[in-house]
């Protein structure tokens, strides 16, 4: 009987509920609540430290405080655009986080030493060209041997056919609403294709000046804000491209220009991820990312080839012969998606602070602009997705190339792929701003000074 009661008892004994420890708790607030990928507690930590240096009035512009403060600021912008309503899918997170820093640069309401502090580092480090060289080689490291080559030689055709069909479109939309055809095409459309700033619009500017015998400051003045409607006229399409893609998966290869019909090829050539690269592997593969860029700005210097193309270039070779062994390339890969993740966000708060005019911008906000721009942008995409599927490649993706052809130089690229969630596209995005803007402004320019002055 003693035997029984006891356990009699002990079944009903009330169970205890075990509560999560406080370590716990703490724990699964850093890892799921985050701001873009920074933990809350992080970032409130962040924003207290910027807070009482701003507050010092001195914040420093070493590497160190810029990671932070750069982190800080472009990811709460990102993450603002991406919970938008509607927009937030639209590619909202790029605008915001370049051009939200560049309203609040106007309006005052970020501290002056951000300002001054984030101008400094950002034109002293030229560190957007650091993340450019990582993104192109990681994501050229990353494709197949025979789909990269095929996409090189087929992609020129939807570019040229784009730029042709949203020339005509952009010119006959602009005759339409009463403007000159000569303001059309060199003052809207020809900056808009001229592959950004400093490739684009500074050049075009200094001709104008000279063959139009203008003040080339007056030049850039109604040159740059075509060039950055433009782009962001292609960072909104590009970010609706991309939600077409989720709803029509088979209009796209989600970062593939080709559709991978070479099953042998991808077996021999590419590096199996095993997932367990070790530090100094993914060292190595950002060092042959910094050296690829260096044999470019040797190039630059002796033959004028801009230097990310030429760093493209050789990143090409080196996939094509097979100098990379498949370790480094899996090191360079983890340093893709290391800056695609991490730096993006950064790097556009960066550029909305130091060289996005918000004036420039607004001023350019006329009826007739804006419909010659959107016009001749879509013209230029719609027909890069249709010949690129006409062609046999992925029209998803070939039109966000084309984007880029709209975009504002390296920067804008950015800004367009990370809407369009195509990072990987970066090489081809290079070569659509650069080369394609470099041709553009060149003919153009011949032609003006020979015929039309």
């Amino acid at each position: 009987m003693s035997t029984t009661d006891d356990s009699f008892s002990v079944t009903h004994d009330p169970i205890e509920i075990q509560r999560p420890a406080l370590k716990e708790r703490w724990w699964h607030i850093m890892d799921t609540w985050k701001v873009g990928i920074i933990p809350l507690p992080l970032f409130l930590l962040a924003g207290v430290l910027i807070a009482i240096d701003c507050l010092g009035g001195k914040l420093p512009s070493d590497i160190v405080v810029m990671v932070a403060t750069l982190a800080f600021f472009g990811f709460a912008c990102g993450e603002f655009g991406k919970r938008l309503p509607i927009v937030g899918k639209l590619g909202a997170a790029a605008i915001c986080a370049t051009f939200i820093p560049s309203a609040m640069v106007y309006y005052g309401l970020l501290p002056d030493v951000v300002v001054e502090s984030t101008t400094k580092f950002y034109k002293s480090t030229n560190i957007l060209y650091l993340y450019i060289c990582c993104i192109i080689v990681g994501s050229i490291m990353s494709m197949n041997r025979t789909v990269l080559i095929q996409g090189f030689l087929r992609i020129f055709f939807p570019m040229l056919c784009g730029e042709i069909v949203g020339m005509i479109v952009g010119m006959g939309v602009g005759m339409a609403l009463g403007l000159e055809p000569f303001q059309i095409f060199f003052f809207i459309i020809l900056p808009i294709m001229a592959g950004g700033v400093g490739e684009g619009a500074i050049p075009l500017s200094i001709g104008y000046a000279t063959l139009l015998h203008m003040d080339q400051g007056v030049a850039l003045g109604r040159v740059l804000p075509m060039v950055m409607l433009g782009g962001l006229t292609a960072i909104i399409i590009s970010g609706c491209l991309n939600q077409l893609g989720k709803r029509y998966p088979h209009l796209t290869g989600e970062g593939q220009l080709m559709p991978n019909r070479a099953n042998a090829d991808t077996q021999s050539s590419q590096p199996t991820v095993s997932g367990k690269t070790d530090v100094t592997t993914i060292a190595s593969g950002a060092l042959l990312a910094v050296l690829l860029y260096m044999l470019g700005m040797l190039g630059h210097k002796l033959i004028g080839l801009p230097a990310p193309v030429g760093m493209l270039f050789m990143a090409v070779l080196v996939k094509l012969c097979n100098a990379a062994s498949p370790r480094l390339l899996e090191g360079s890969q983890v340093v893709y998606k290391f800056f695609q993740t991490s730096v993006t966000y950064p790097i556009l708060f960066a550029v909305g602070v130091a060289i996005t005019p918000w004036q420039e911008l607004v001023n350019a906000f006329t009826i007739s602009n804006l419909l010659v721009i959107v016009s001749t942008v879509s013209a230029l995409v719609a027909t890069g997705f249709f010949v690129g599927k006409k062609i046999g490649m992925h029209p998803i993706d070939v039109a966000i190339v084309s984007c880029c052809q709209s975009g504002q130089g390296g920067t804008g690229d950015v800004a367009i792929l990370t809407a369009g969630n195509r990072m990987s596209l970066m090489p081809f995005a290079q070569i659509a701003t650069r080369i394609g803007g470099a041709i553009n402004v060149s003919i153009s320019l011949l032609v003006l000074g020979n015929f039309l002055v």
